[in-house]
């Protein structure tokens, strides 16, 4: 199994798309720093930059790389390997290119530029949302052997994370406004990890105007450590969940 990681991890870290996402990152990471003049500024720069081109990304790769990876896949179900071992080394080699890529990227300018909680929570979420995003494509990749089809679900499923979601919670609290749905709201935050993401951080950088109706919710309710150990376990909750459907699909199906 170590093995079959240690193959994958250096096959995508030779990748050029790869290398192109870290040195995008880093481009994008070390202006915001240098061009704002103060930290904070570069912070909500570079966390757009997490909550939106880090799970397109991430999601996109992984997706294609799988079906590109059909070949060497089915060259390694043909040896006395369990499939179980073989999914979870493509996870692992994938989510730690991921990860790696983002680390280099903007985990170093974050740490220089701003060395603090607020920086070191930025690369956990940074990281967590990367993994989250890898997991998604696993399963978006084994619902449909088309891979026009998978890639289509994968882009779907950022579009619905990225922008759809808050539209739908705003457009229930329009129509649900007679009626004491902020706890509902809070329930409803948790379905969503980019929205869970956005909360860890904006909490941290007292910036309430730009978390949301439902961030701003979450704060009210959770805004103390233990709705931080939550929001972290919400979060994690995100790429376990959808591996182990994959998982559990990828051992029964016919390839």
């Amino acid at each position: 199994m170590n093995r079959i990681i240690k193959i994958i991890l250096l096959d995508i870290l030779k990748n050029k798309i790869i290398i192109g996402y870290t040195l995008i990152l880093g481009l994008l990471s070390w202006s915001s720093f240098g061009l704002e003049d103060n930290s904070a500024k570069g912070l909500l720069t570079i966390l757009n930059v997490i909550l939106f081109t880090v799970p397109l990304v991430s999601i996109l790769f992984a997706t294609i790389y799988l079906y590109n990876s059909s070949e060497f896949i089915e060259l390694l179900l043909s040896q006395p390997i369990k499939r179980k071992k073989i999914w979870l080394s493509l996870f692992f080699g994938l989510s730690l290119s991921m990860v790696l890529a983002f680390c280099v990227g903007a985990g170093i300018p974050l740490l220089i530029n701003a060395p603090d909680i607020v920086g070191v929570m930025m690369l956990i979420v940074g990281c967590l949302i990367s993994v989250v995003f890898v997991a998604l494509a696993f399963l978006s990749s084994i619902l449909t052997r088309d891979k026009a089809k998978g890639i289509g679900i994968a882009i779907m499923t950022w579009l619905y994370f990225a922008l759809l979601f808050d539209g739908i919670v705003l457009f229930l609290l329009f129509q649900l406004s007679d009626y004491p749905i902020e706890k509902a709201m809070v329930f409803i935050t948790a379905f969503s990890p980019i929205d869970l993401a956005r909360i860890q951080i904006l909490l941290h950088l007292d910036q309430s105007a730009m978390m949301g109706y439902t961030g701003a919710i979450f704060k009210d309710f959770f805004g103390t450590t233990w709705g931080l150990i939550l929001s972290f376990l919400l979060l994690c909750l995100w790429f376990i969940v959808p591996f182990f459907i994959s998982l559990r699909k990828f051992k029964y199906k016919d390839l």
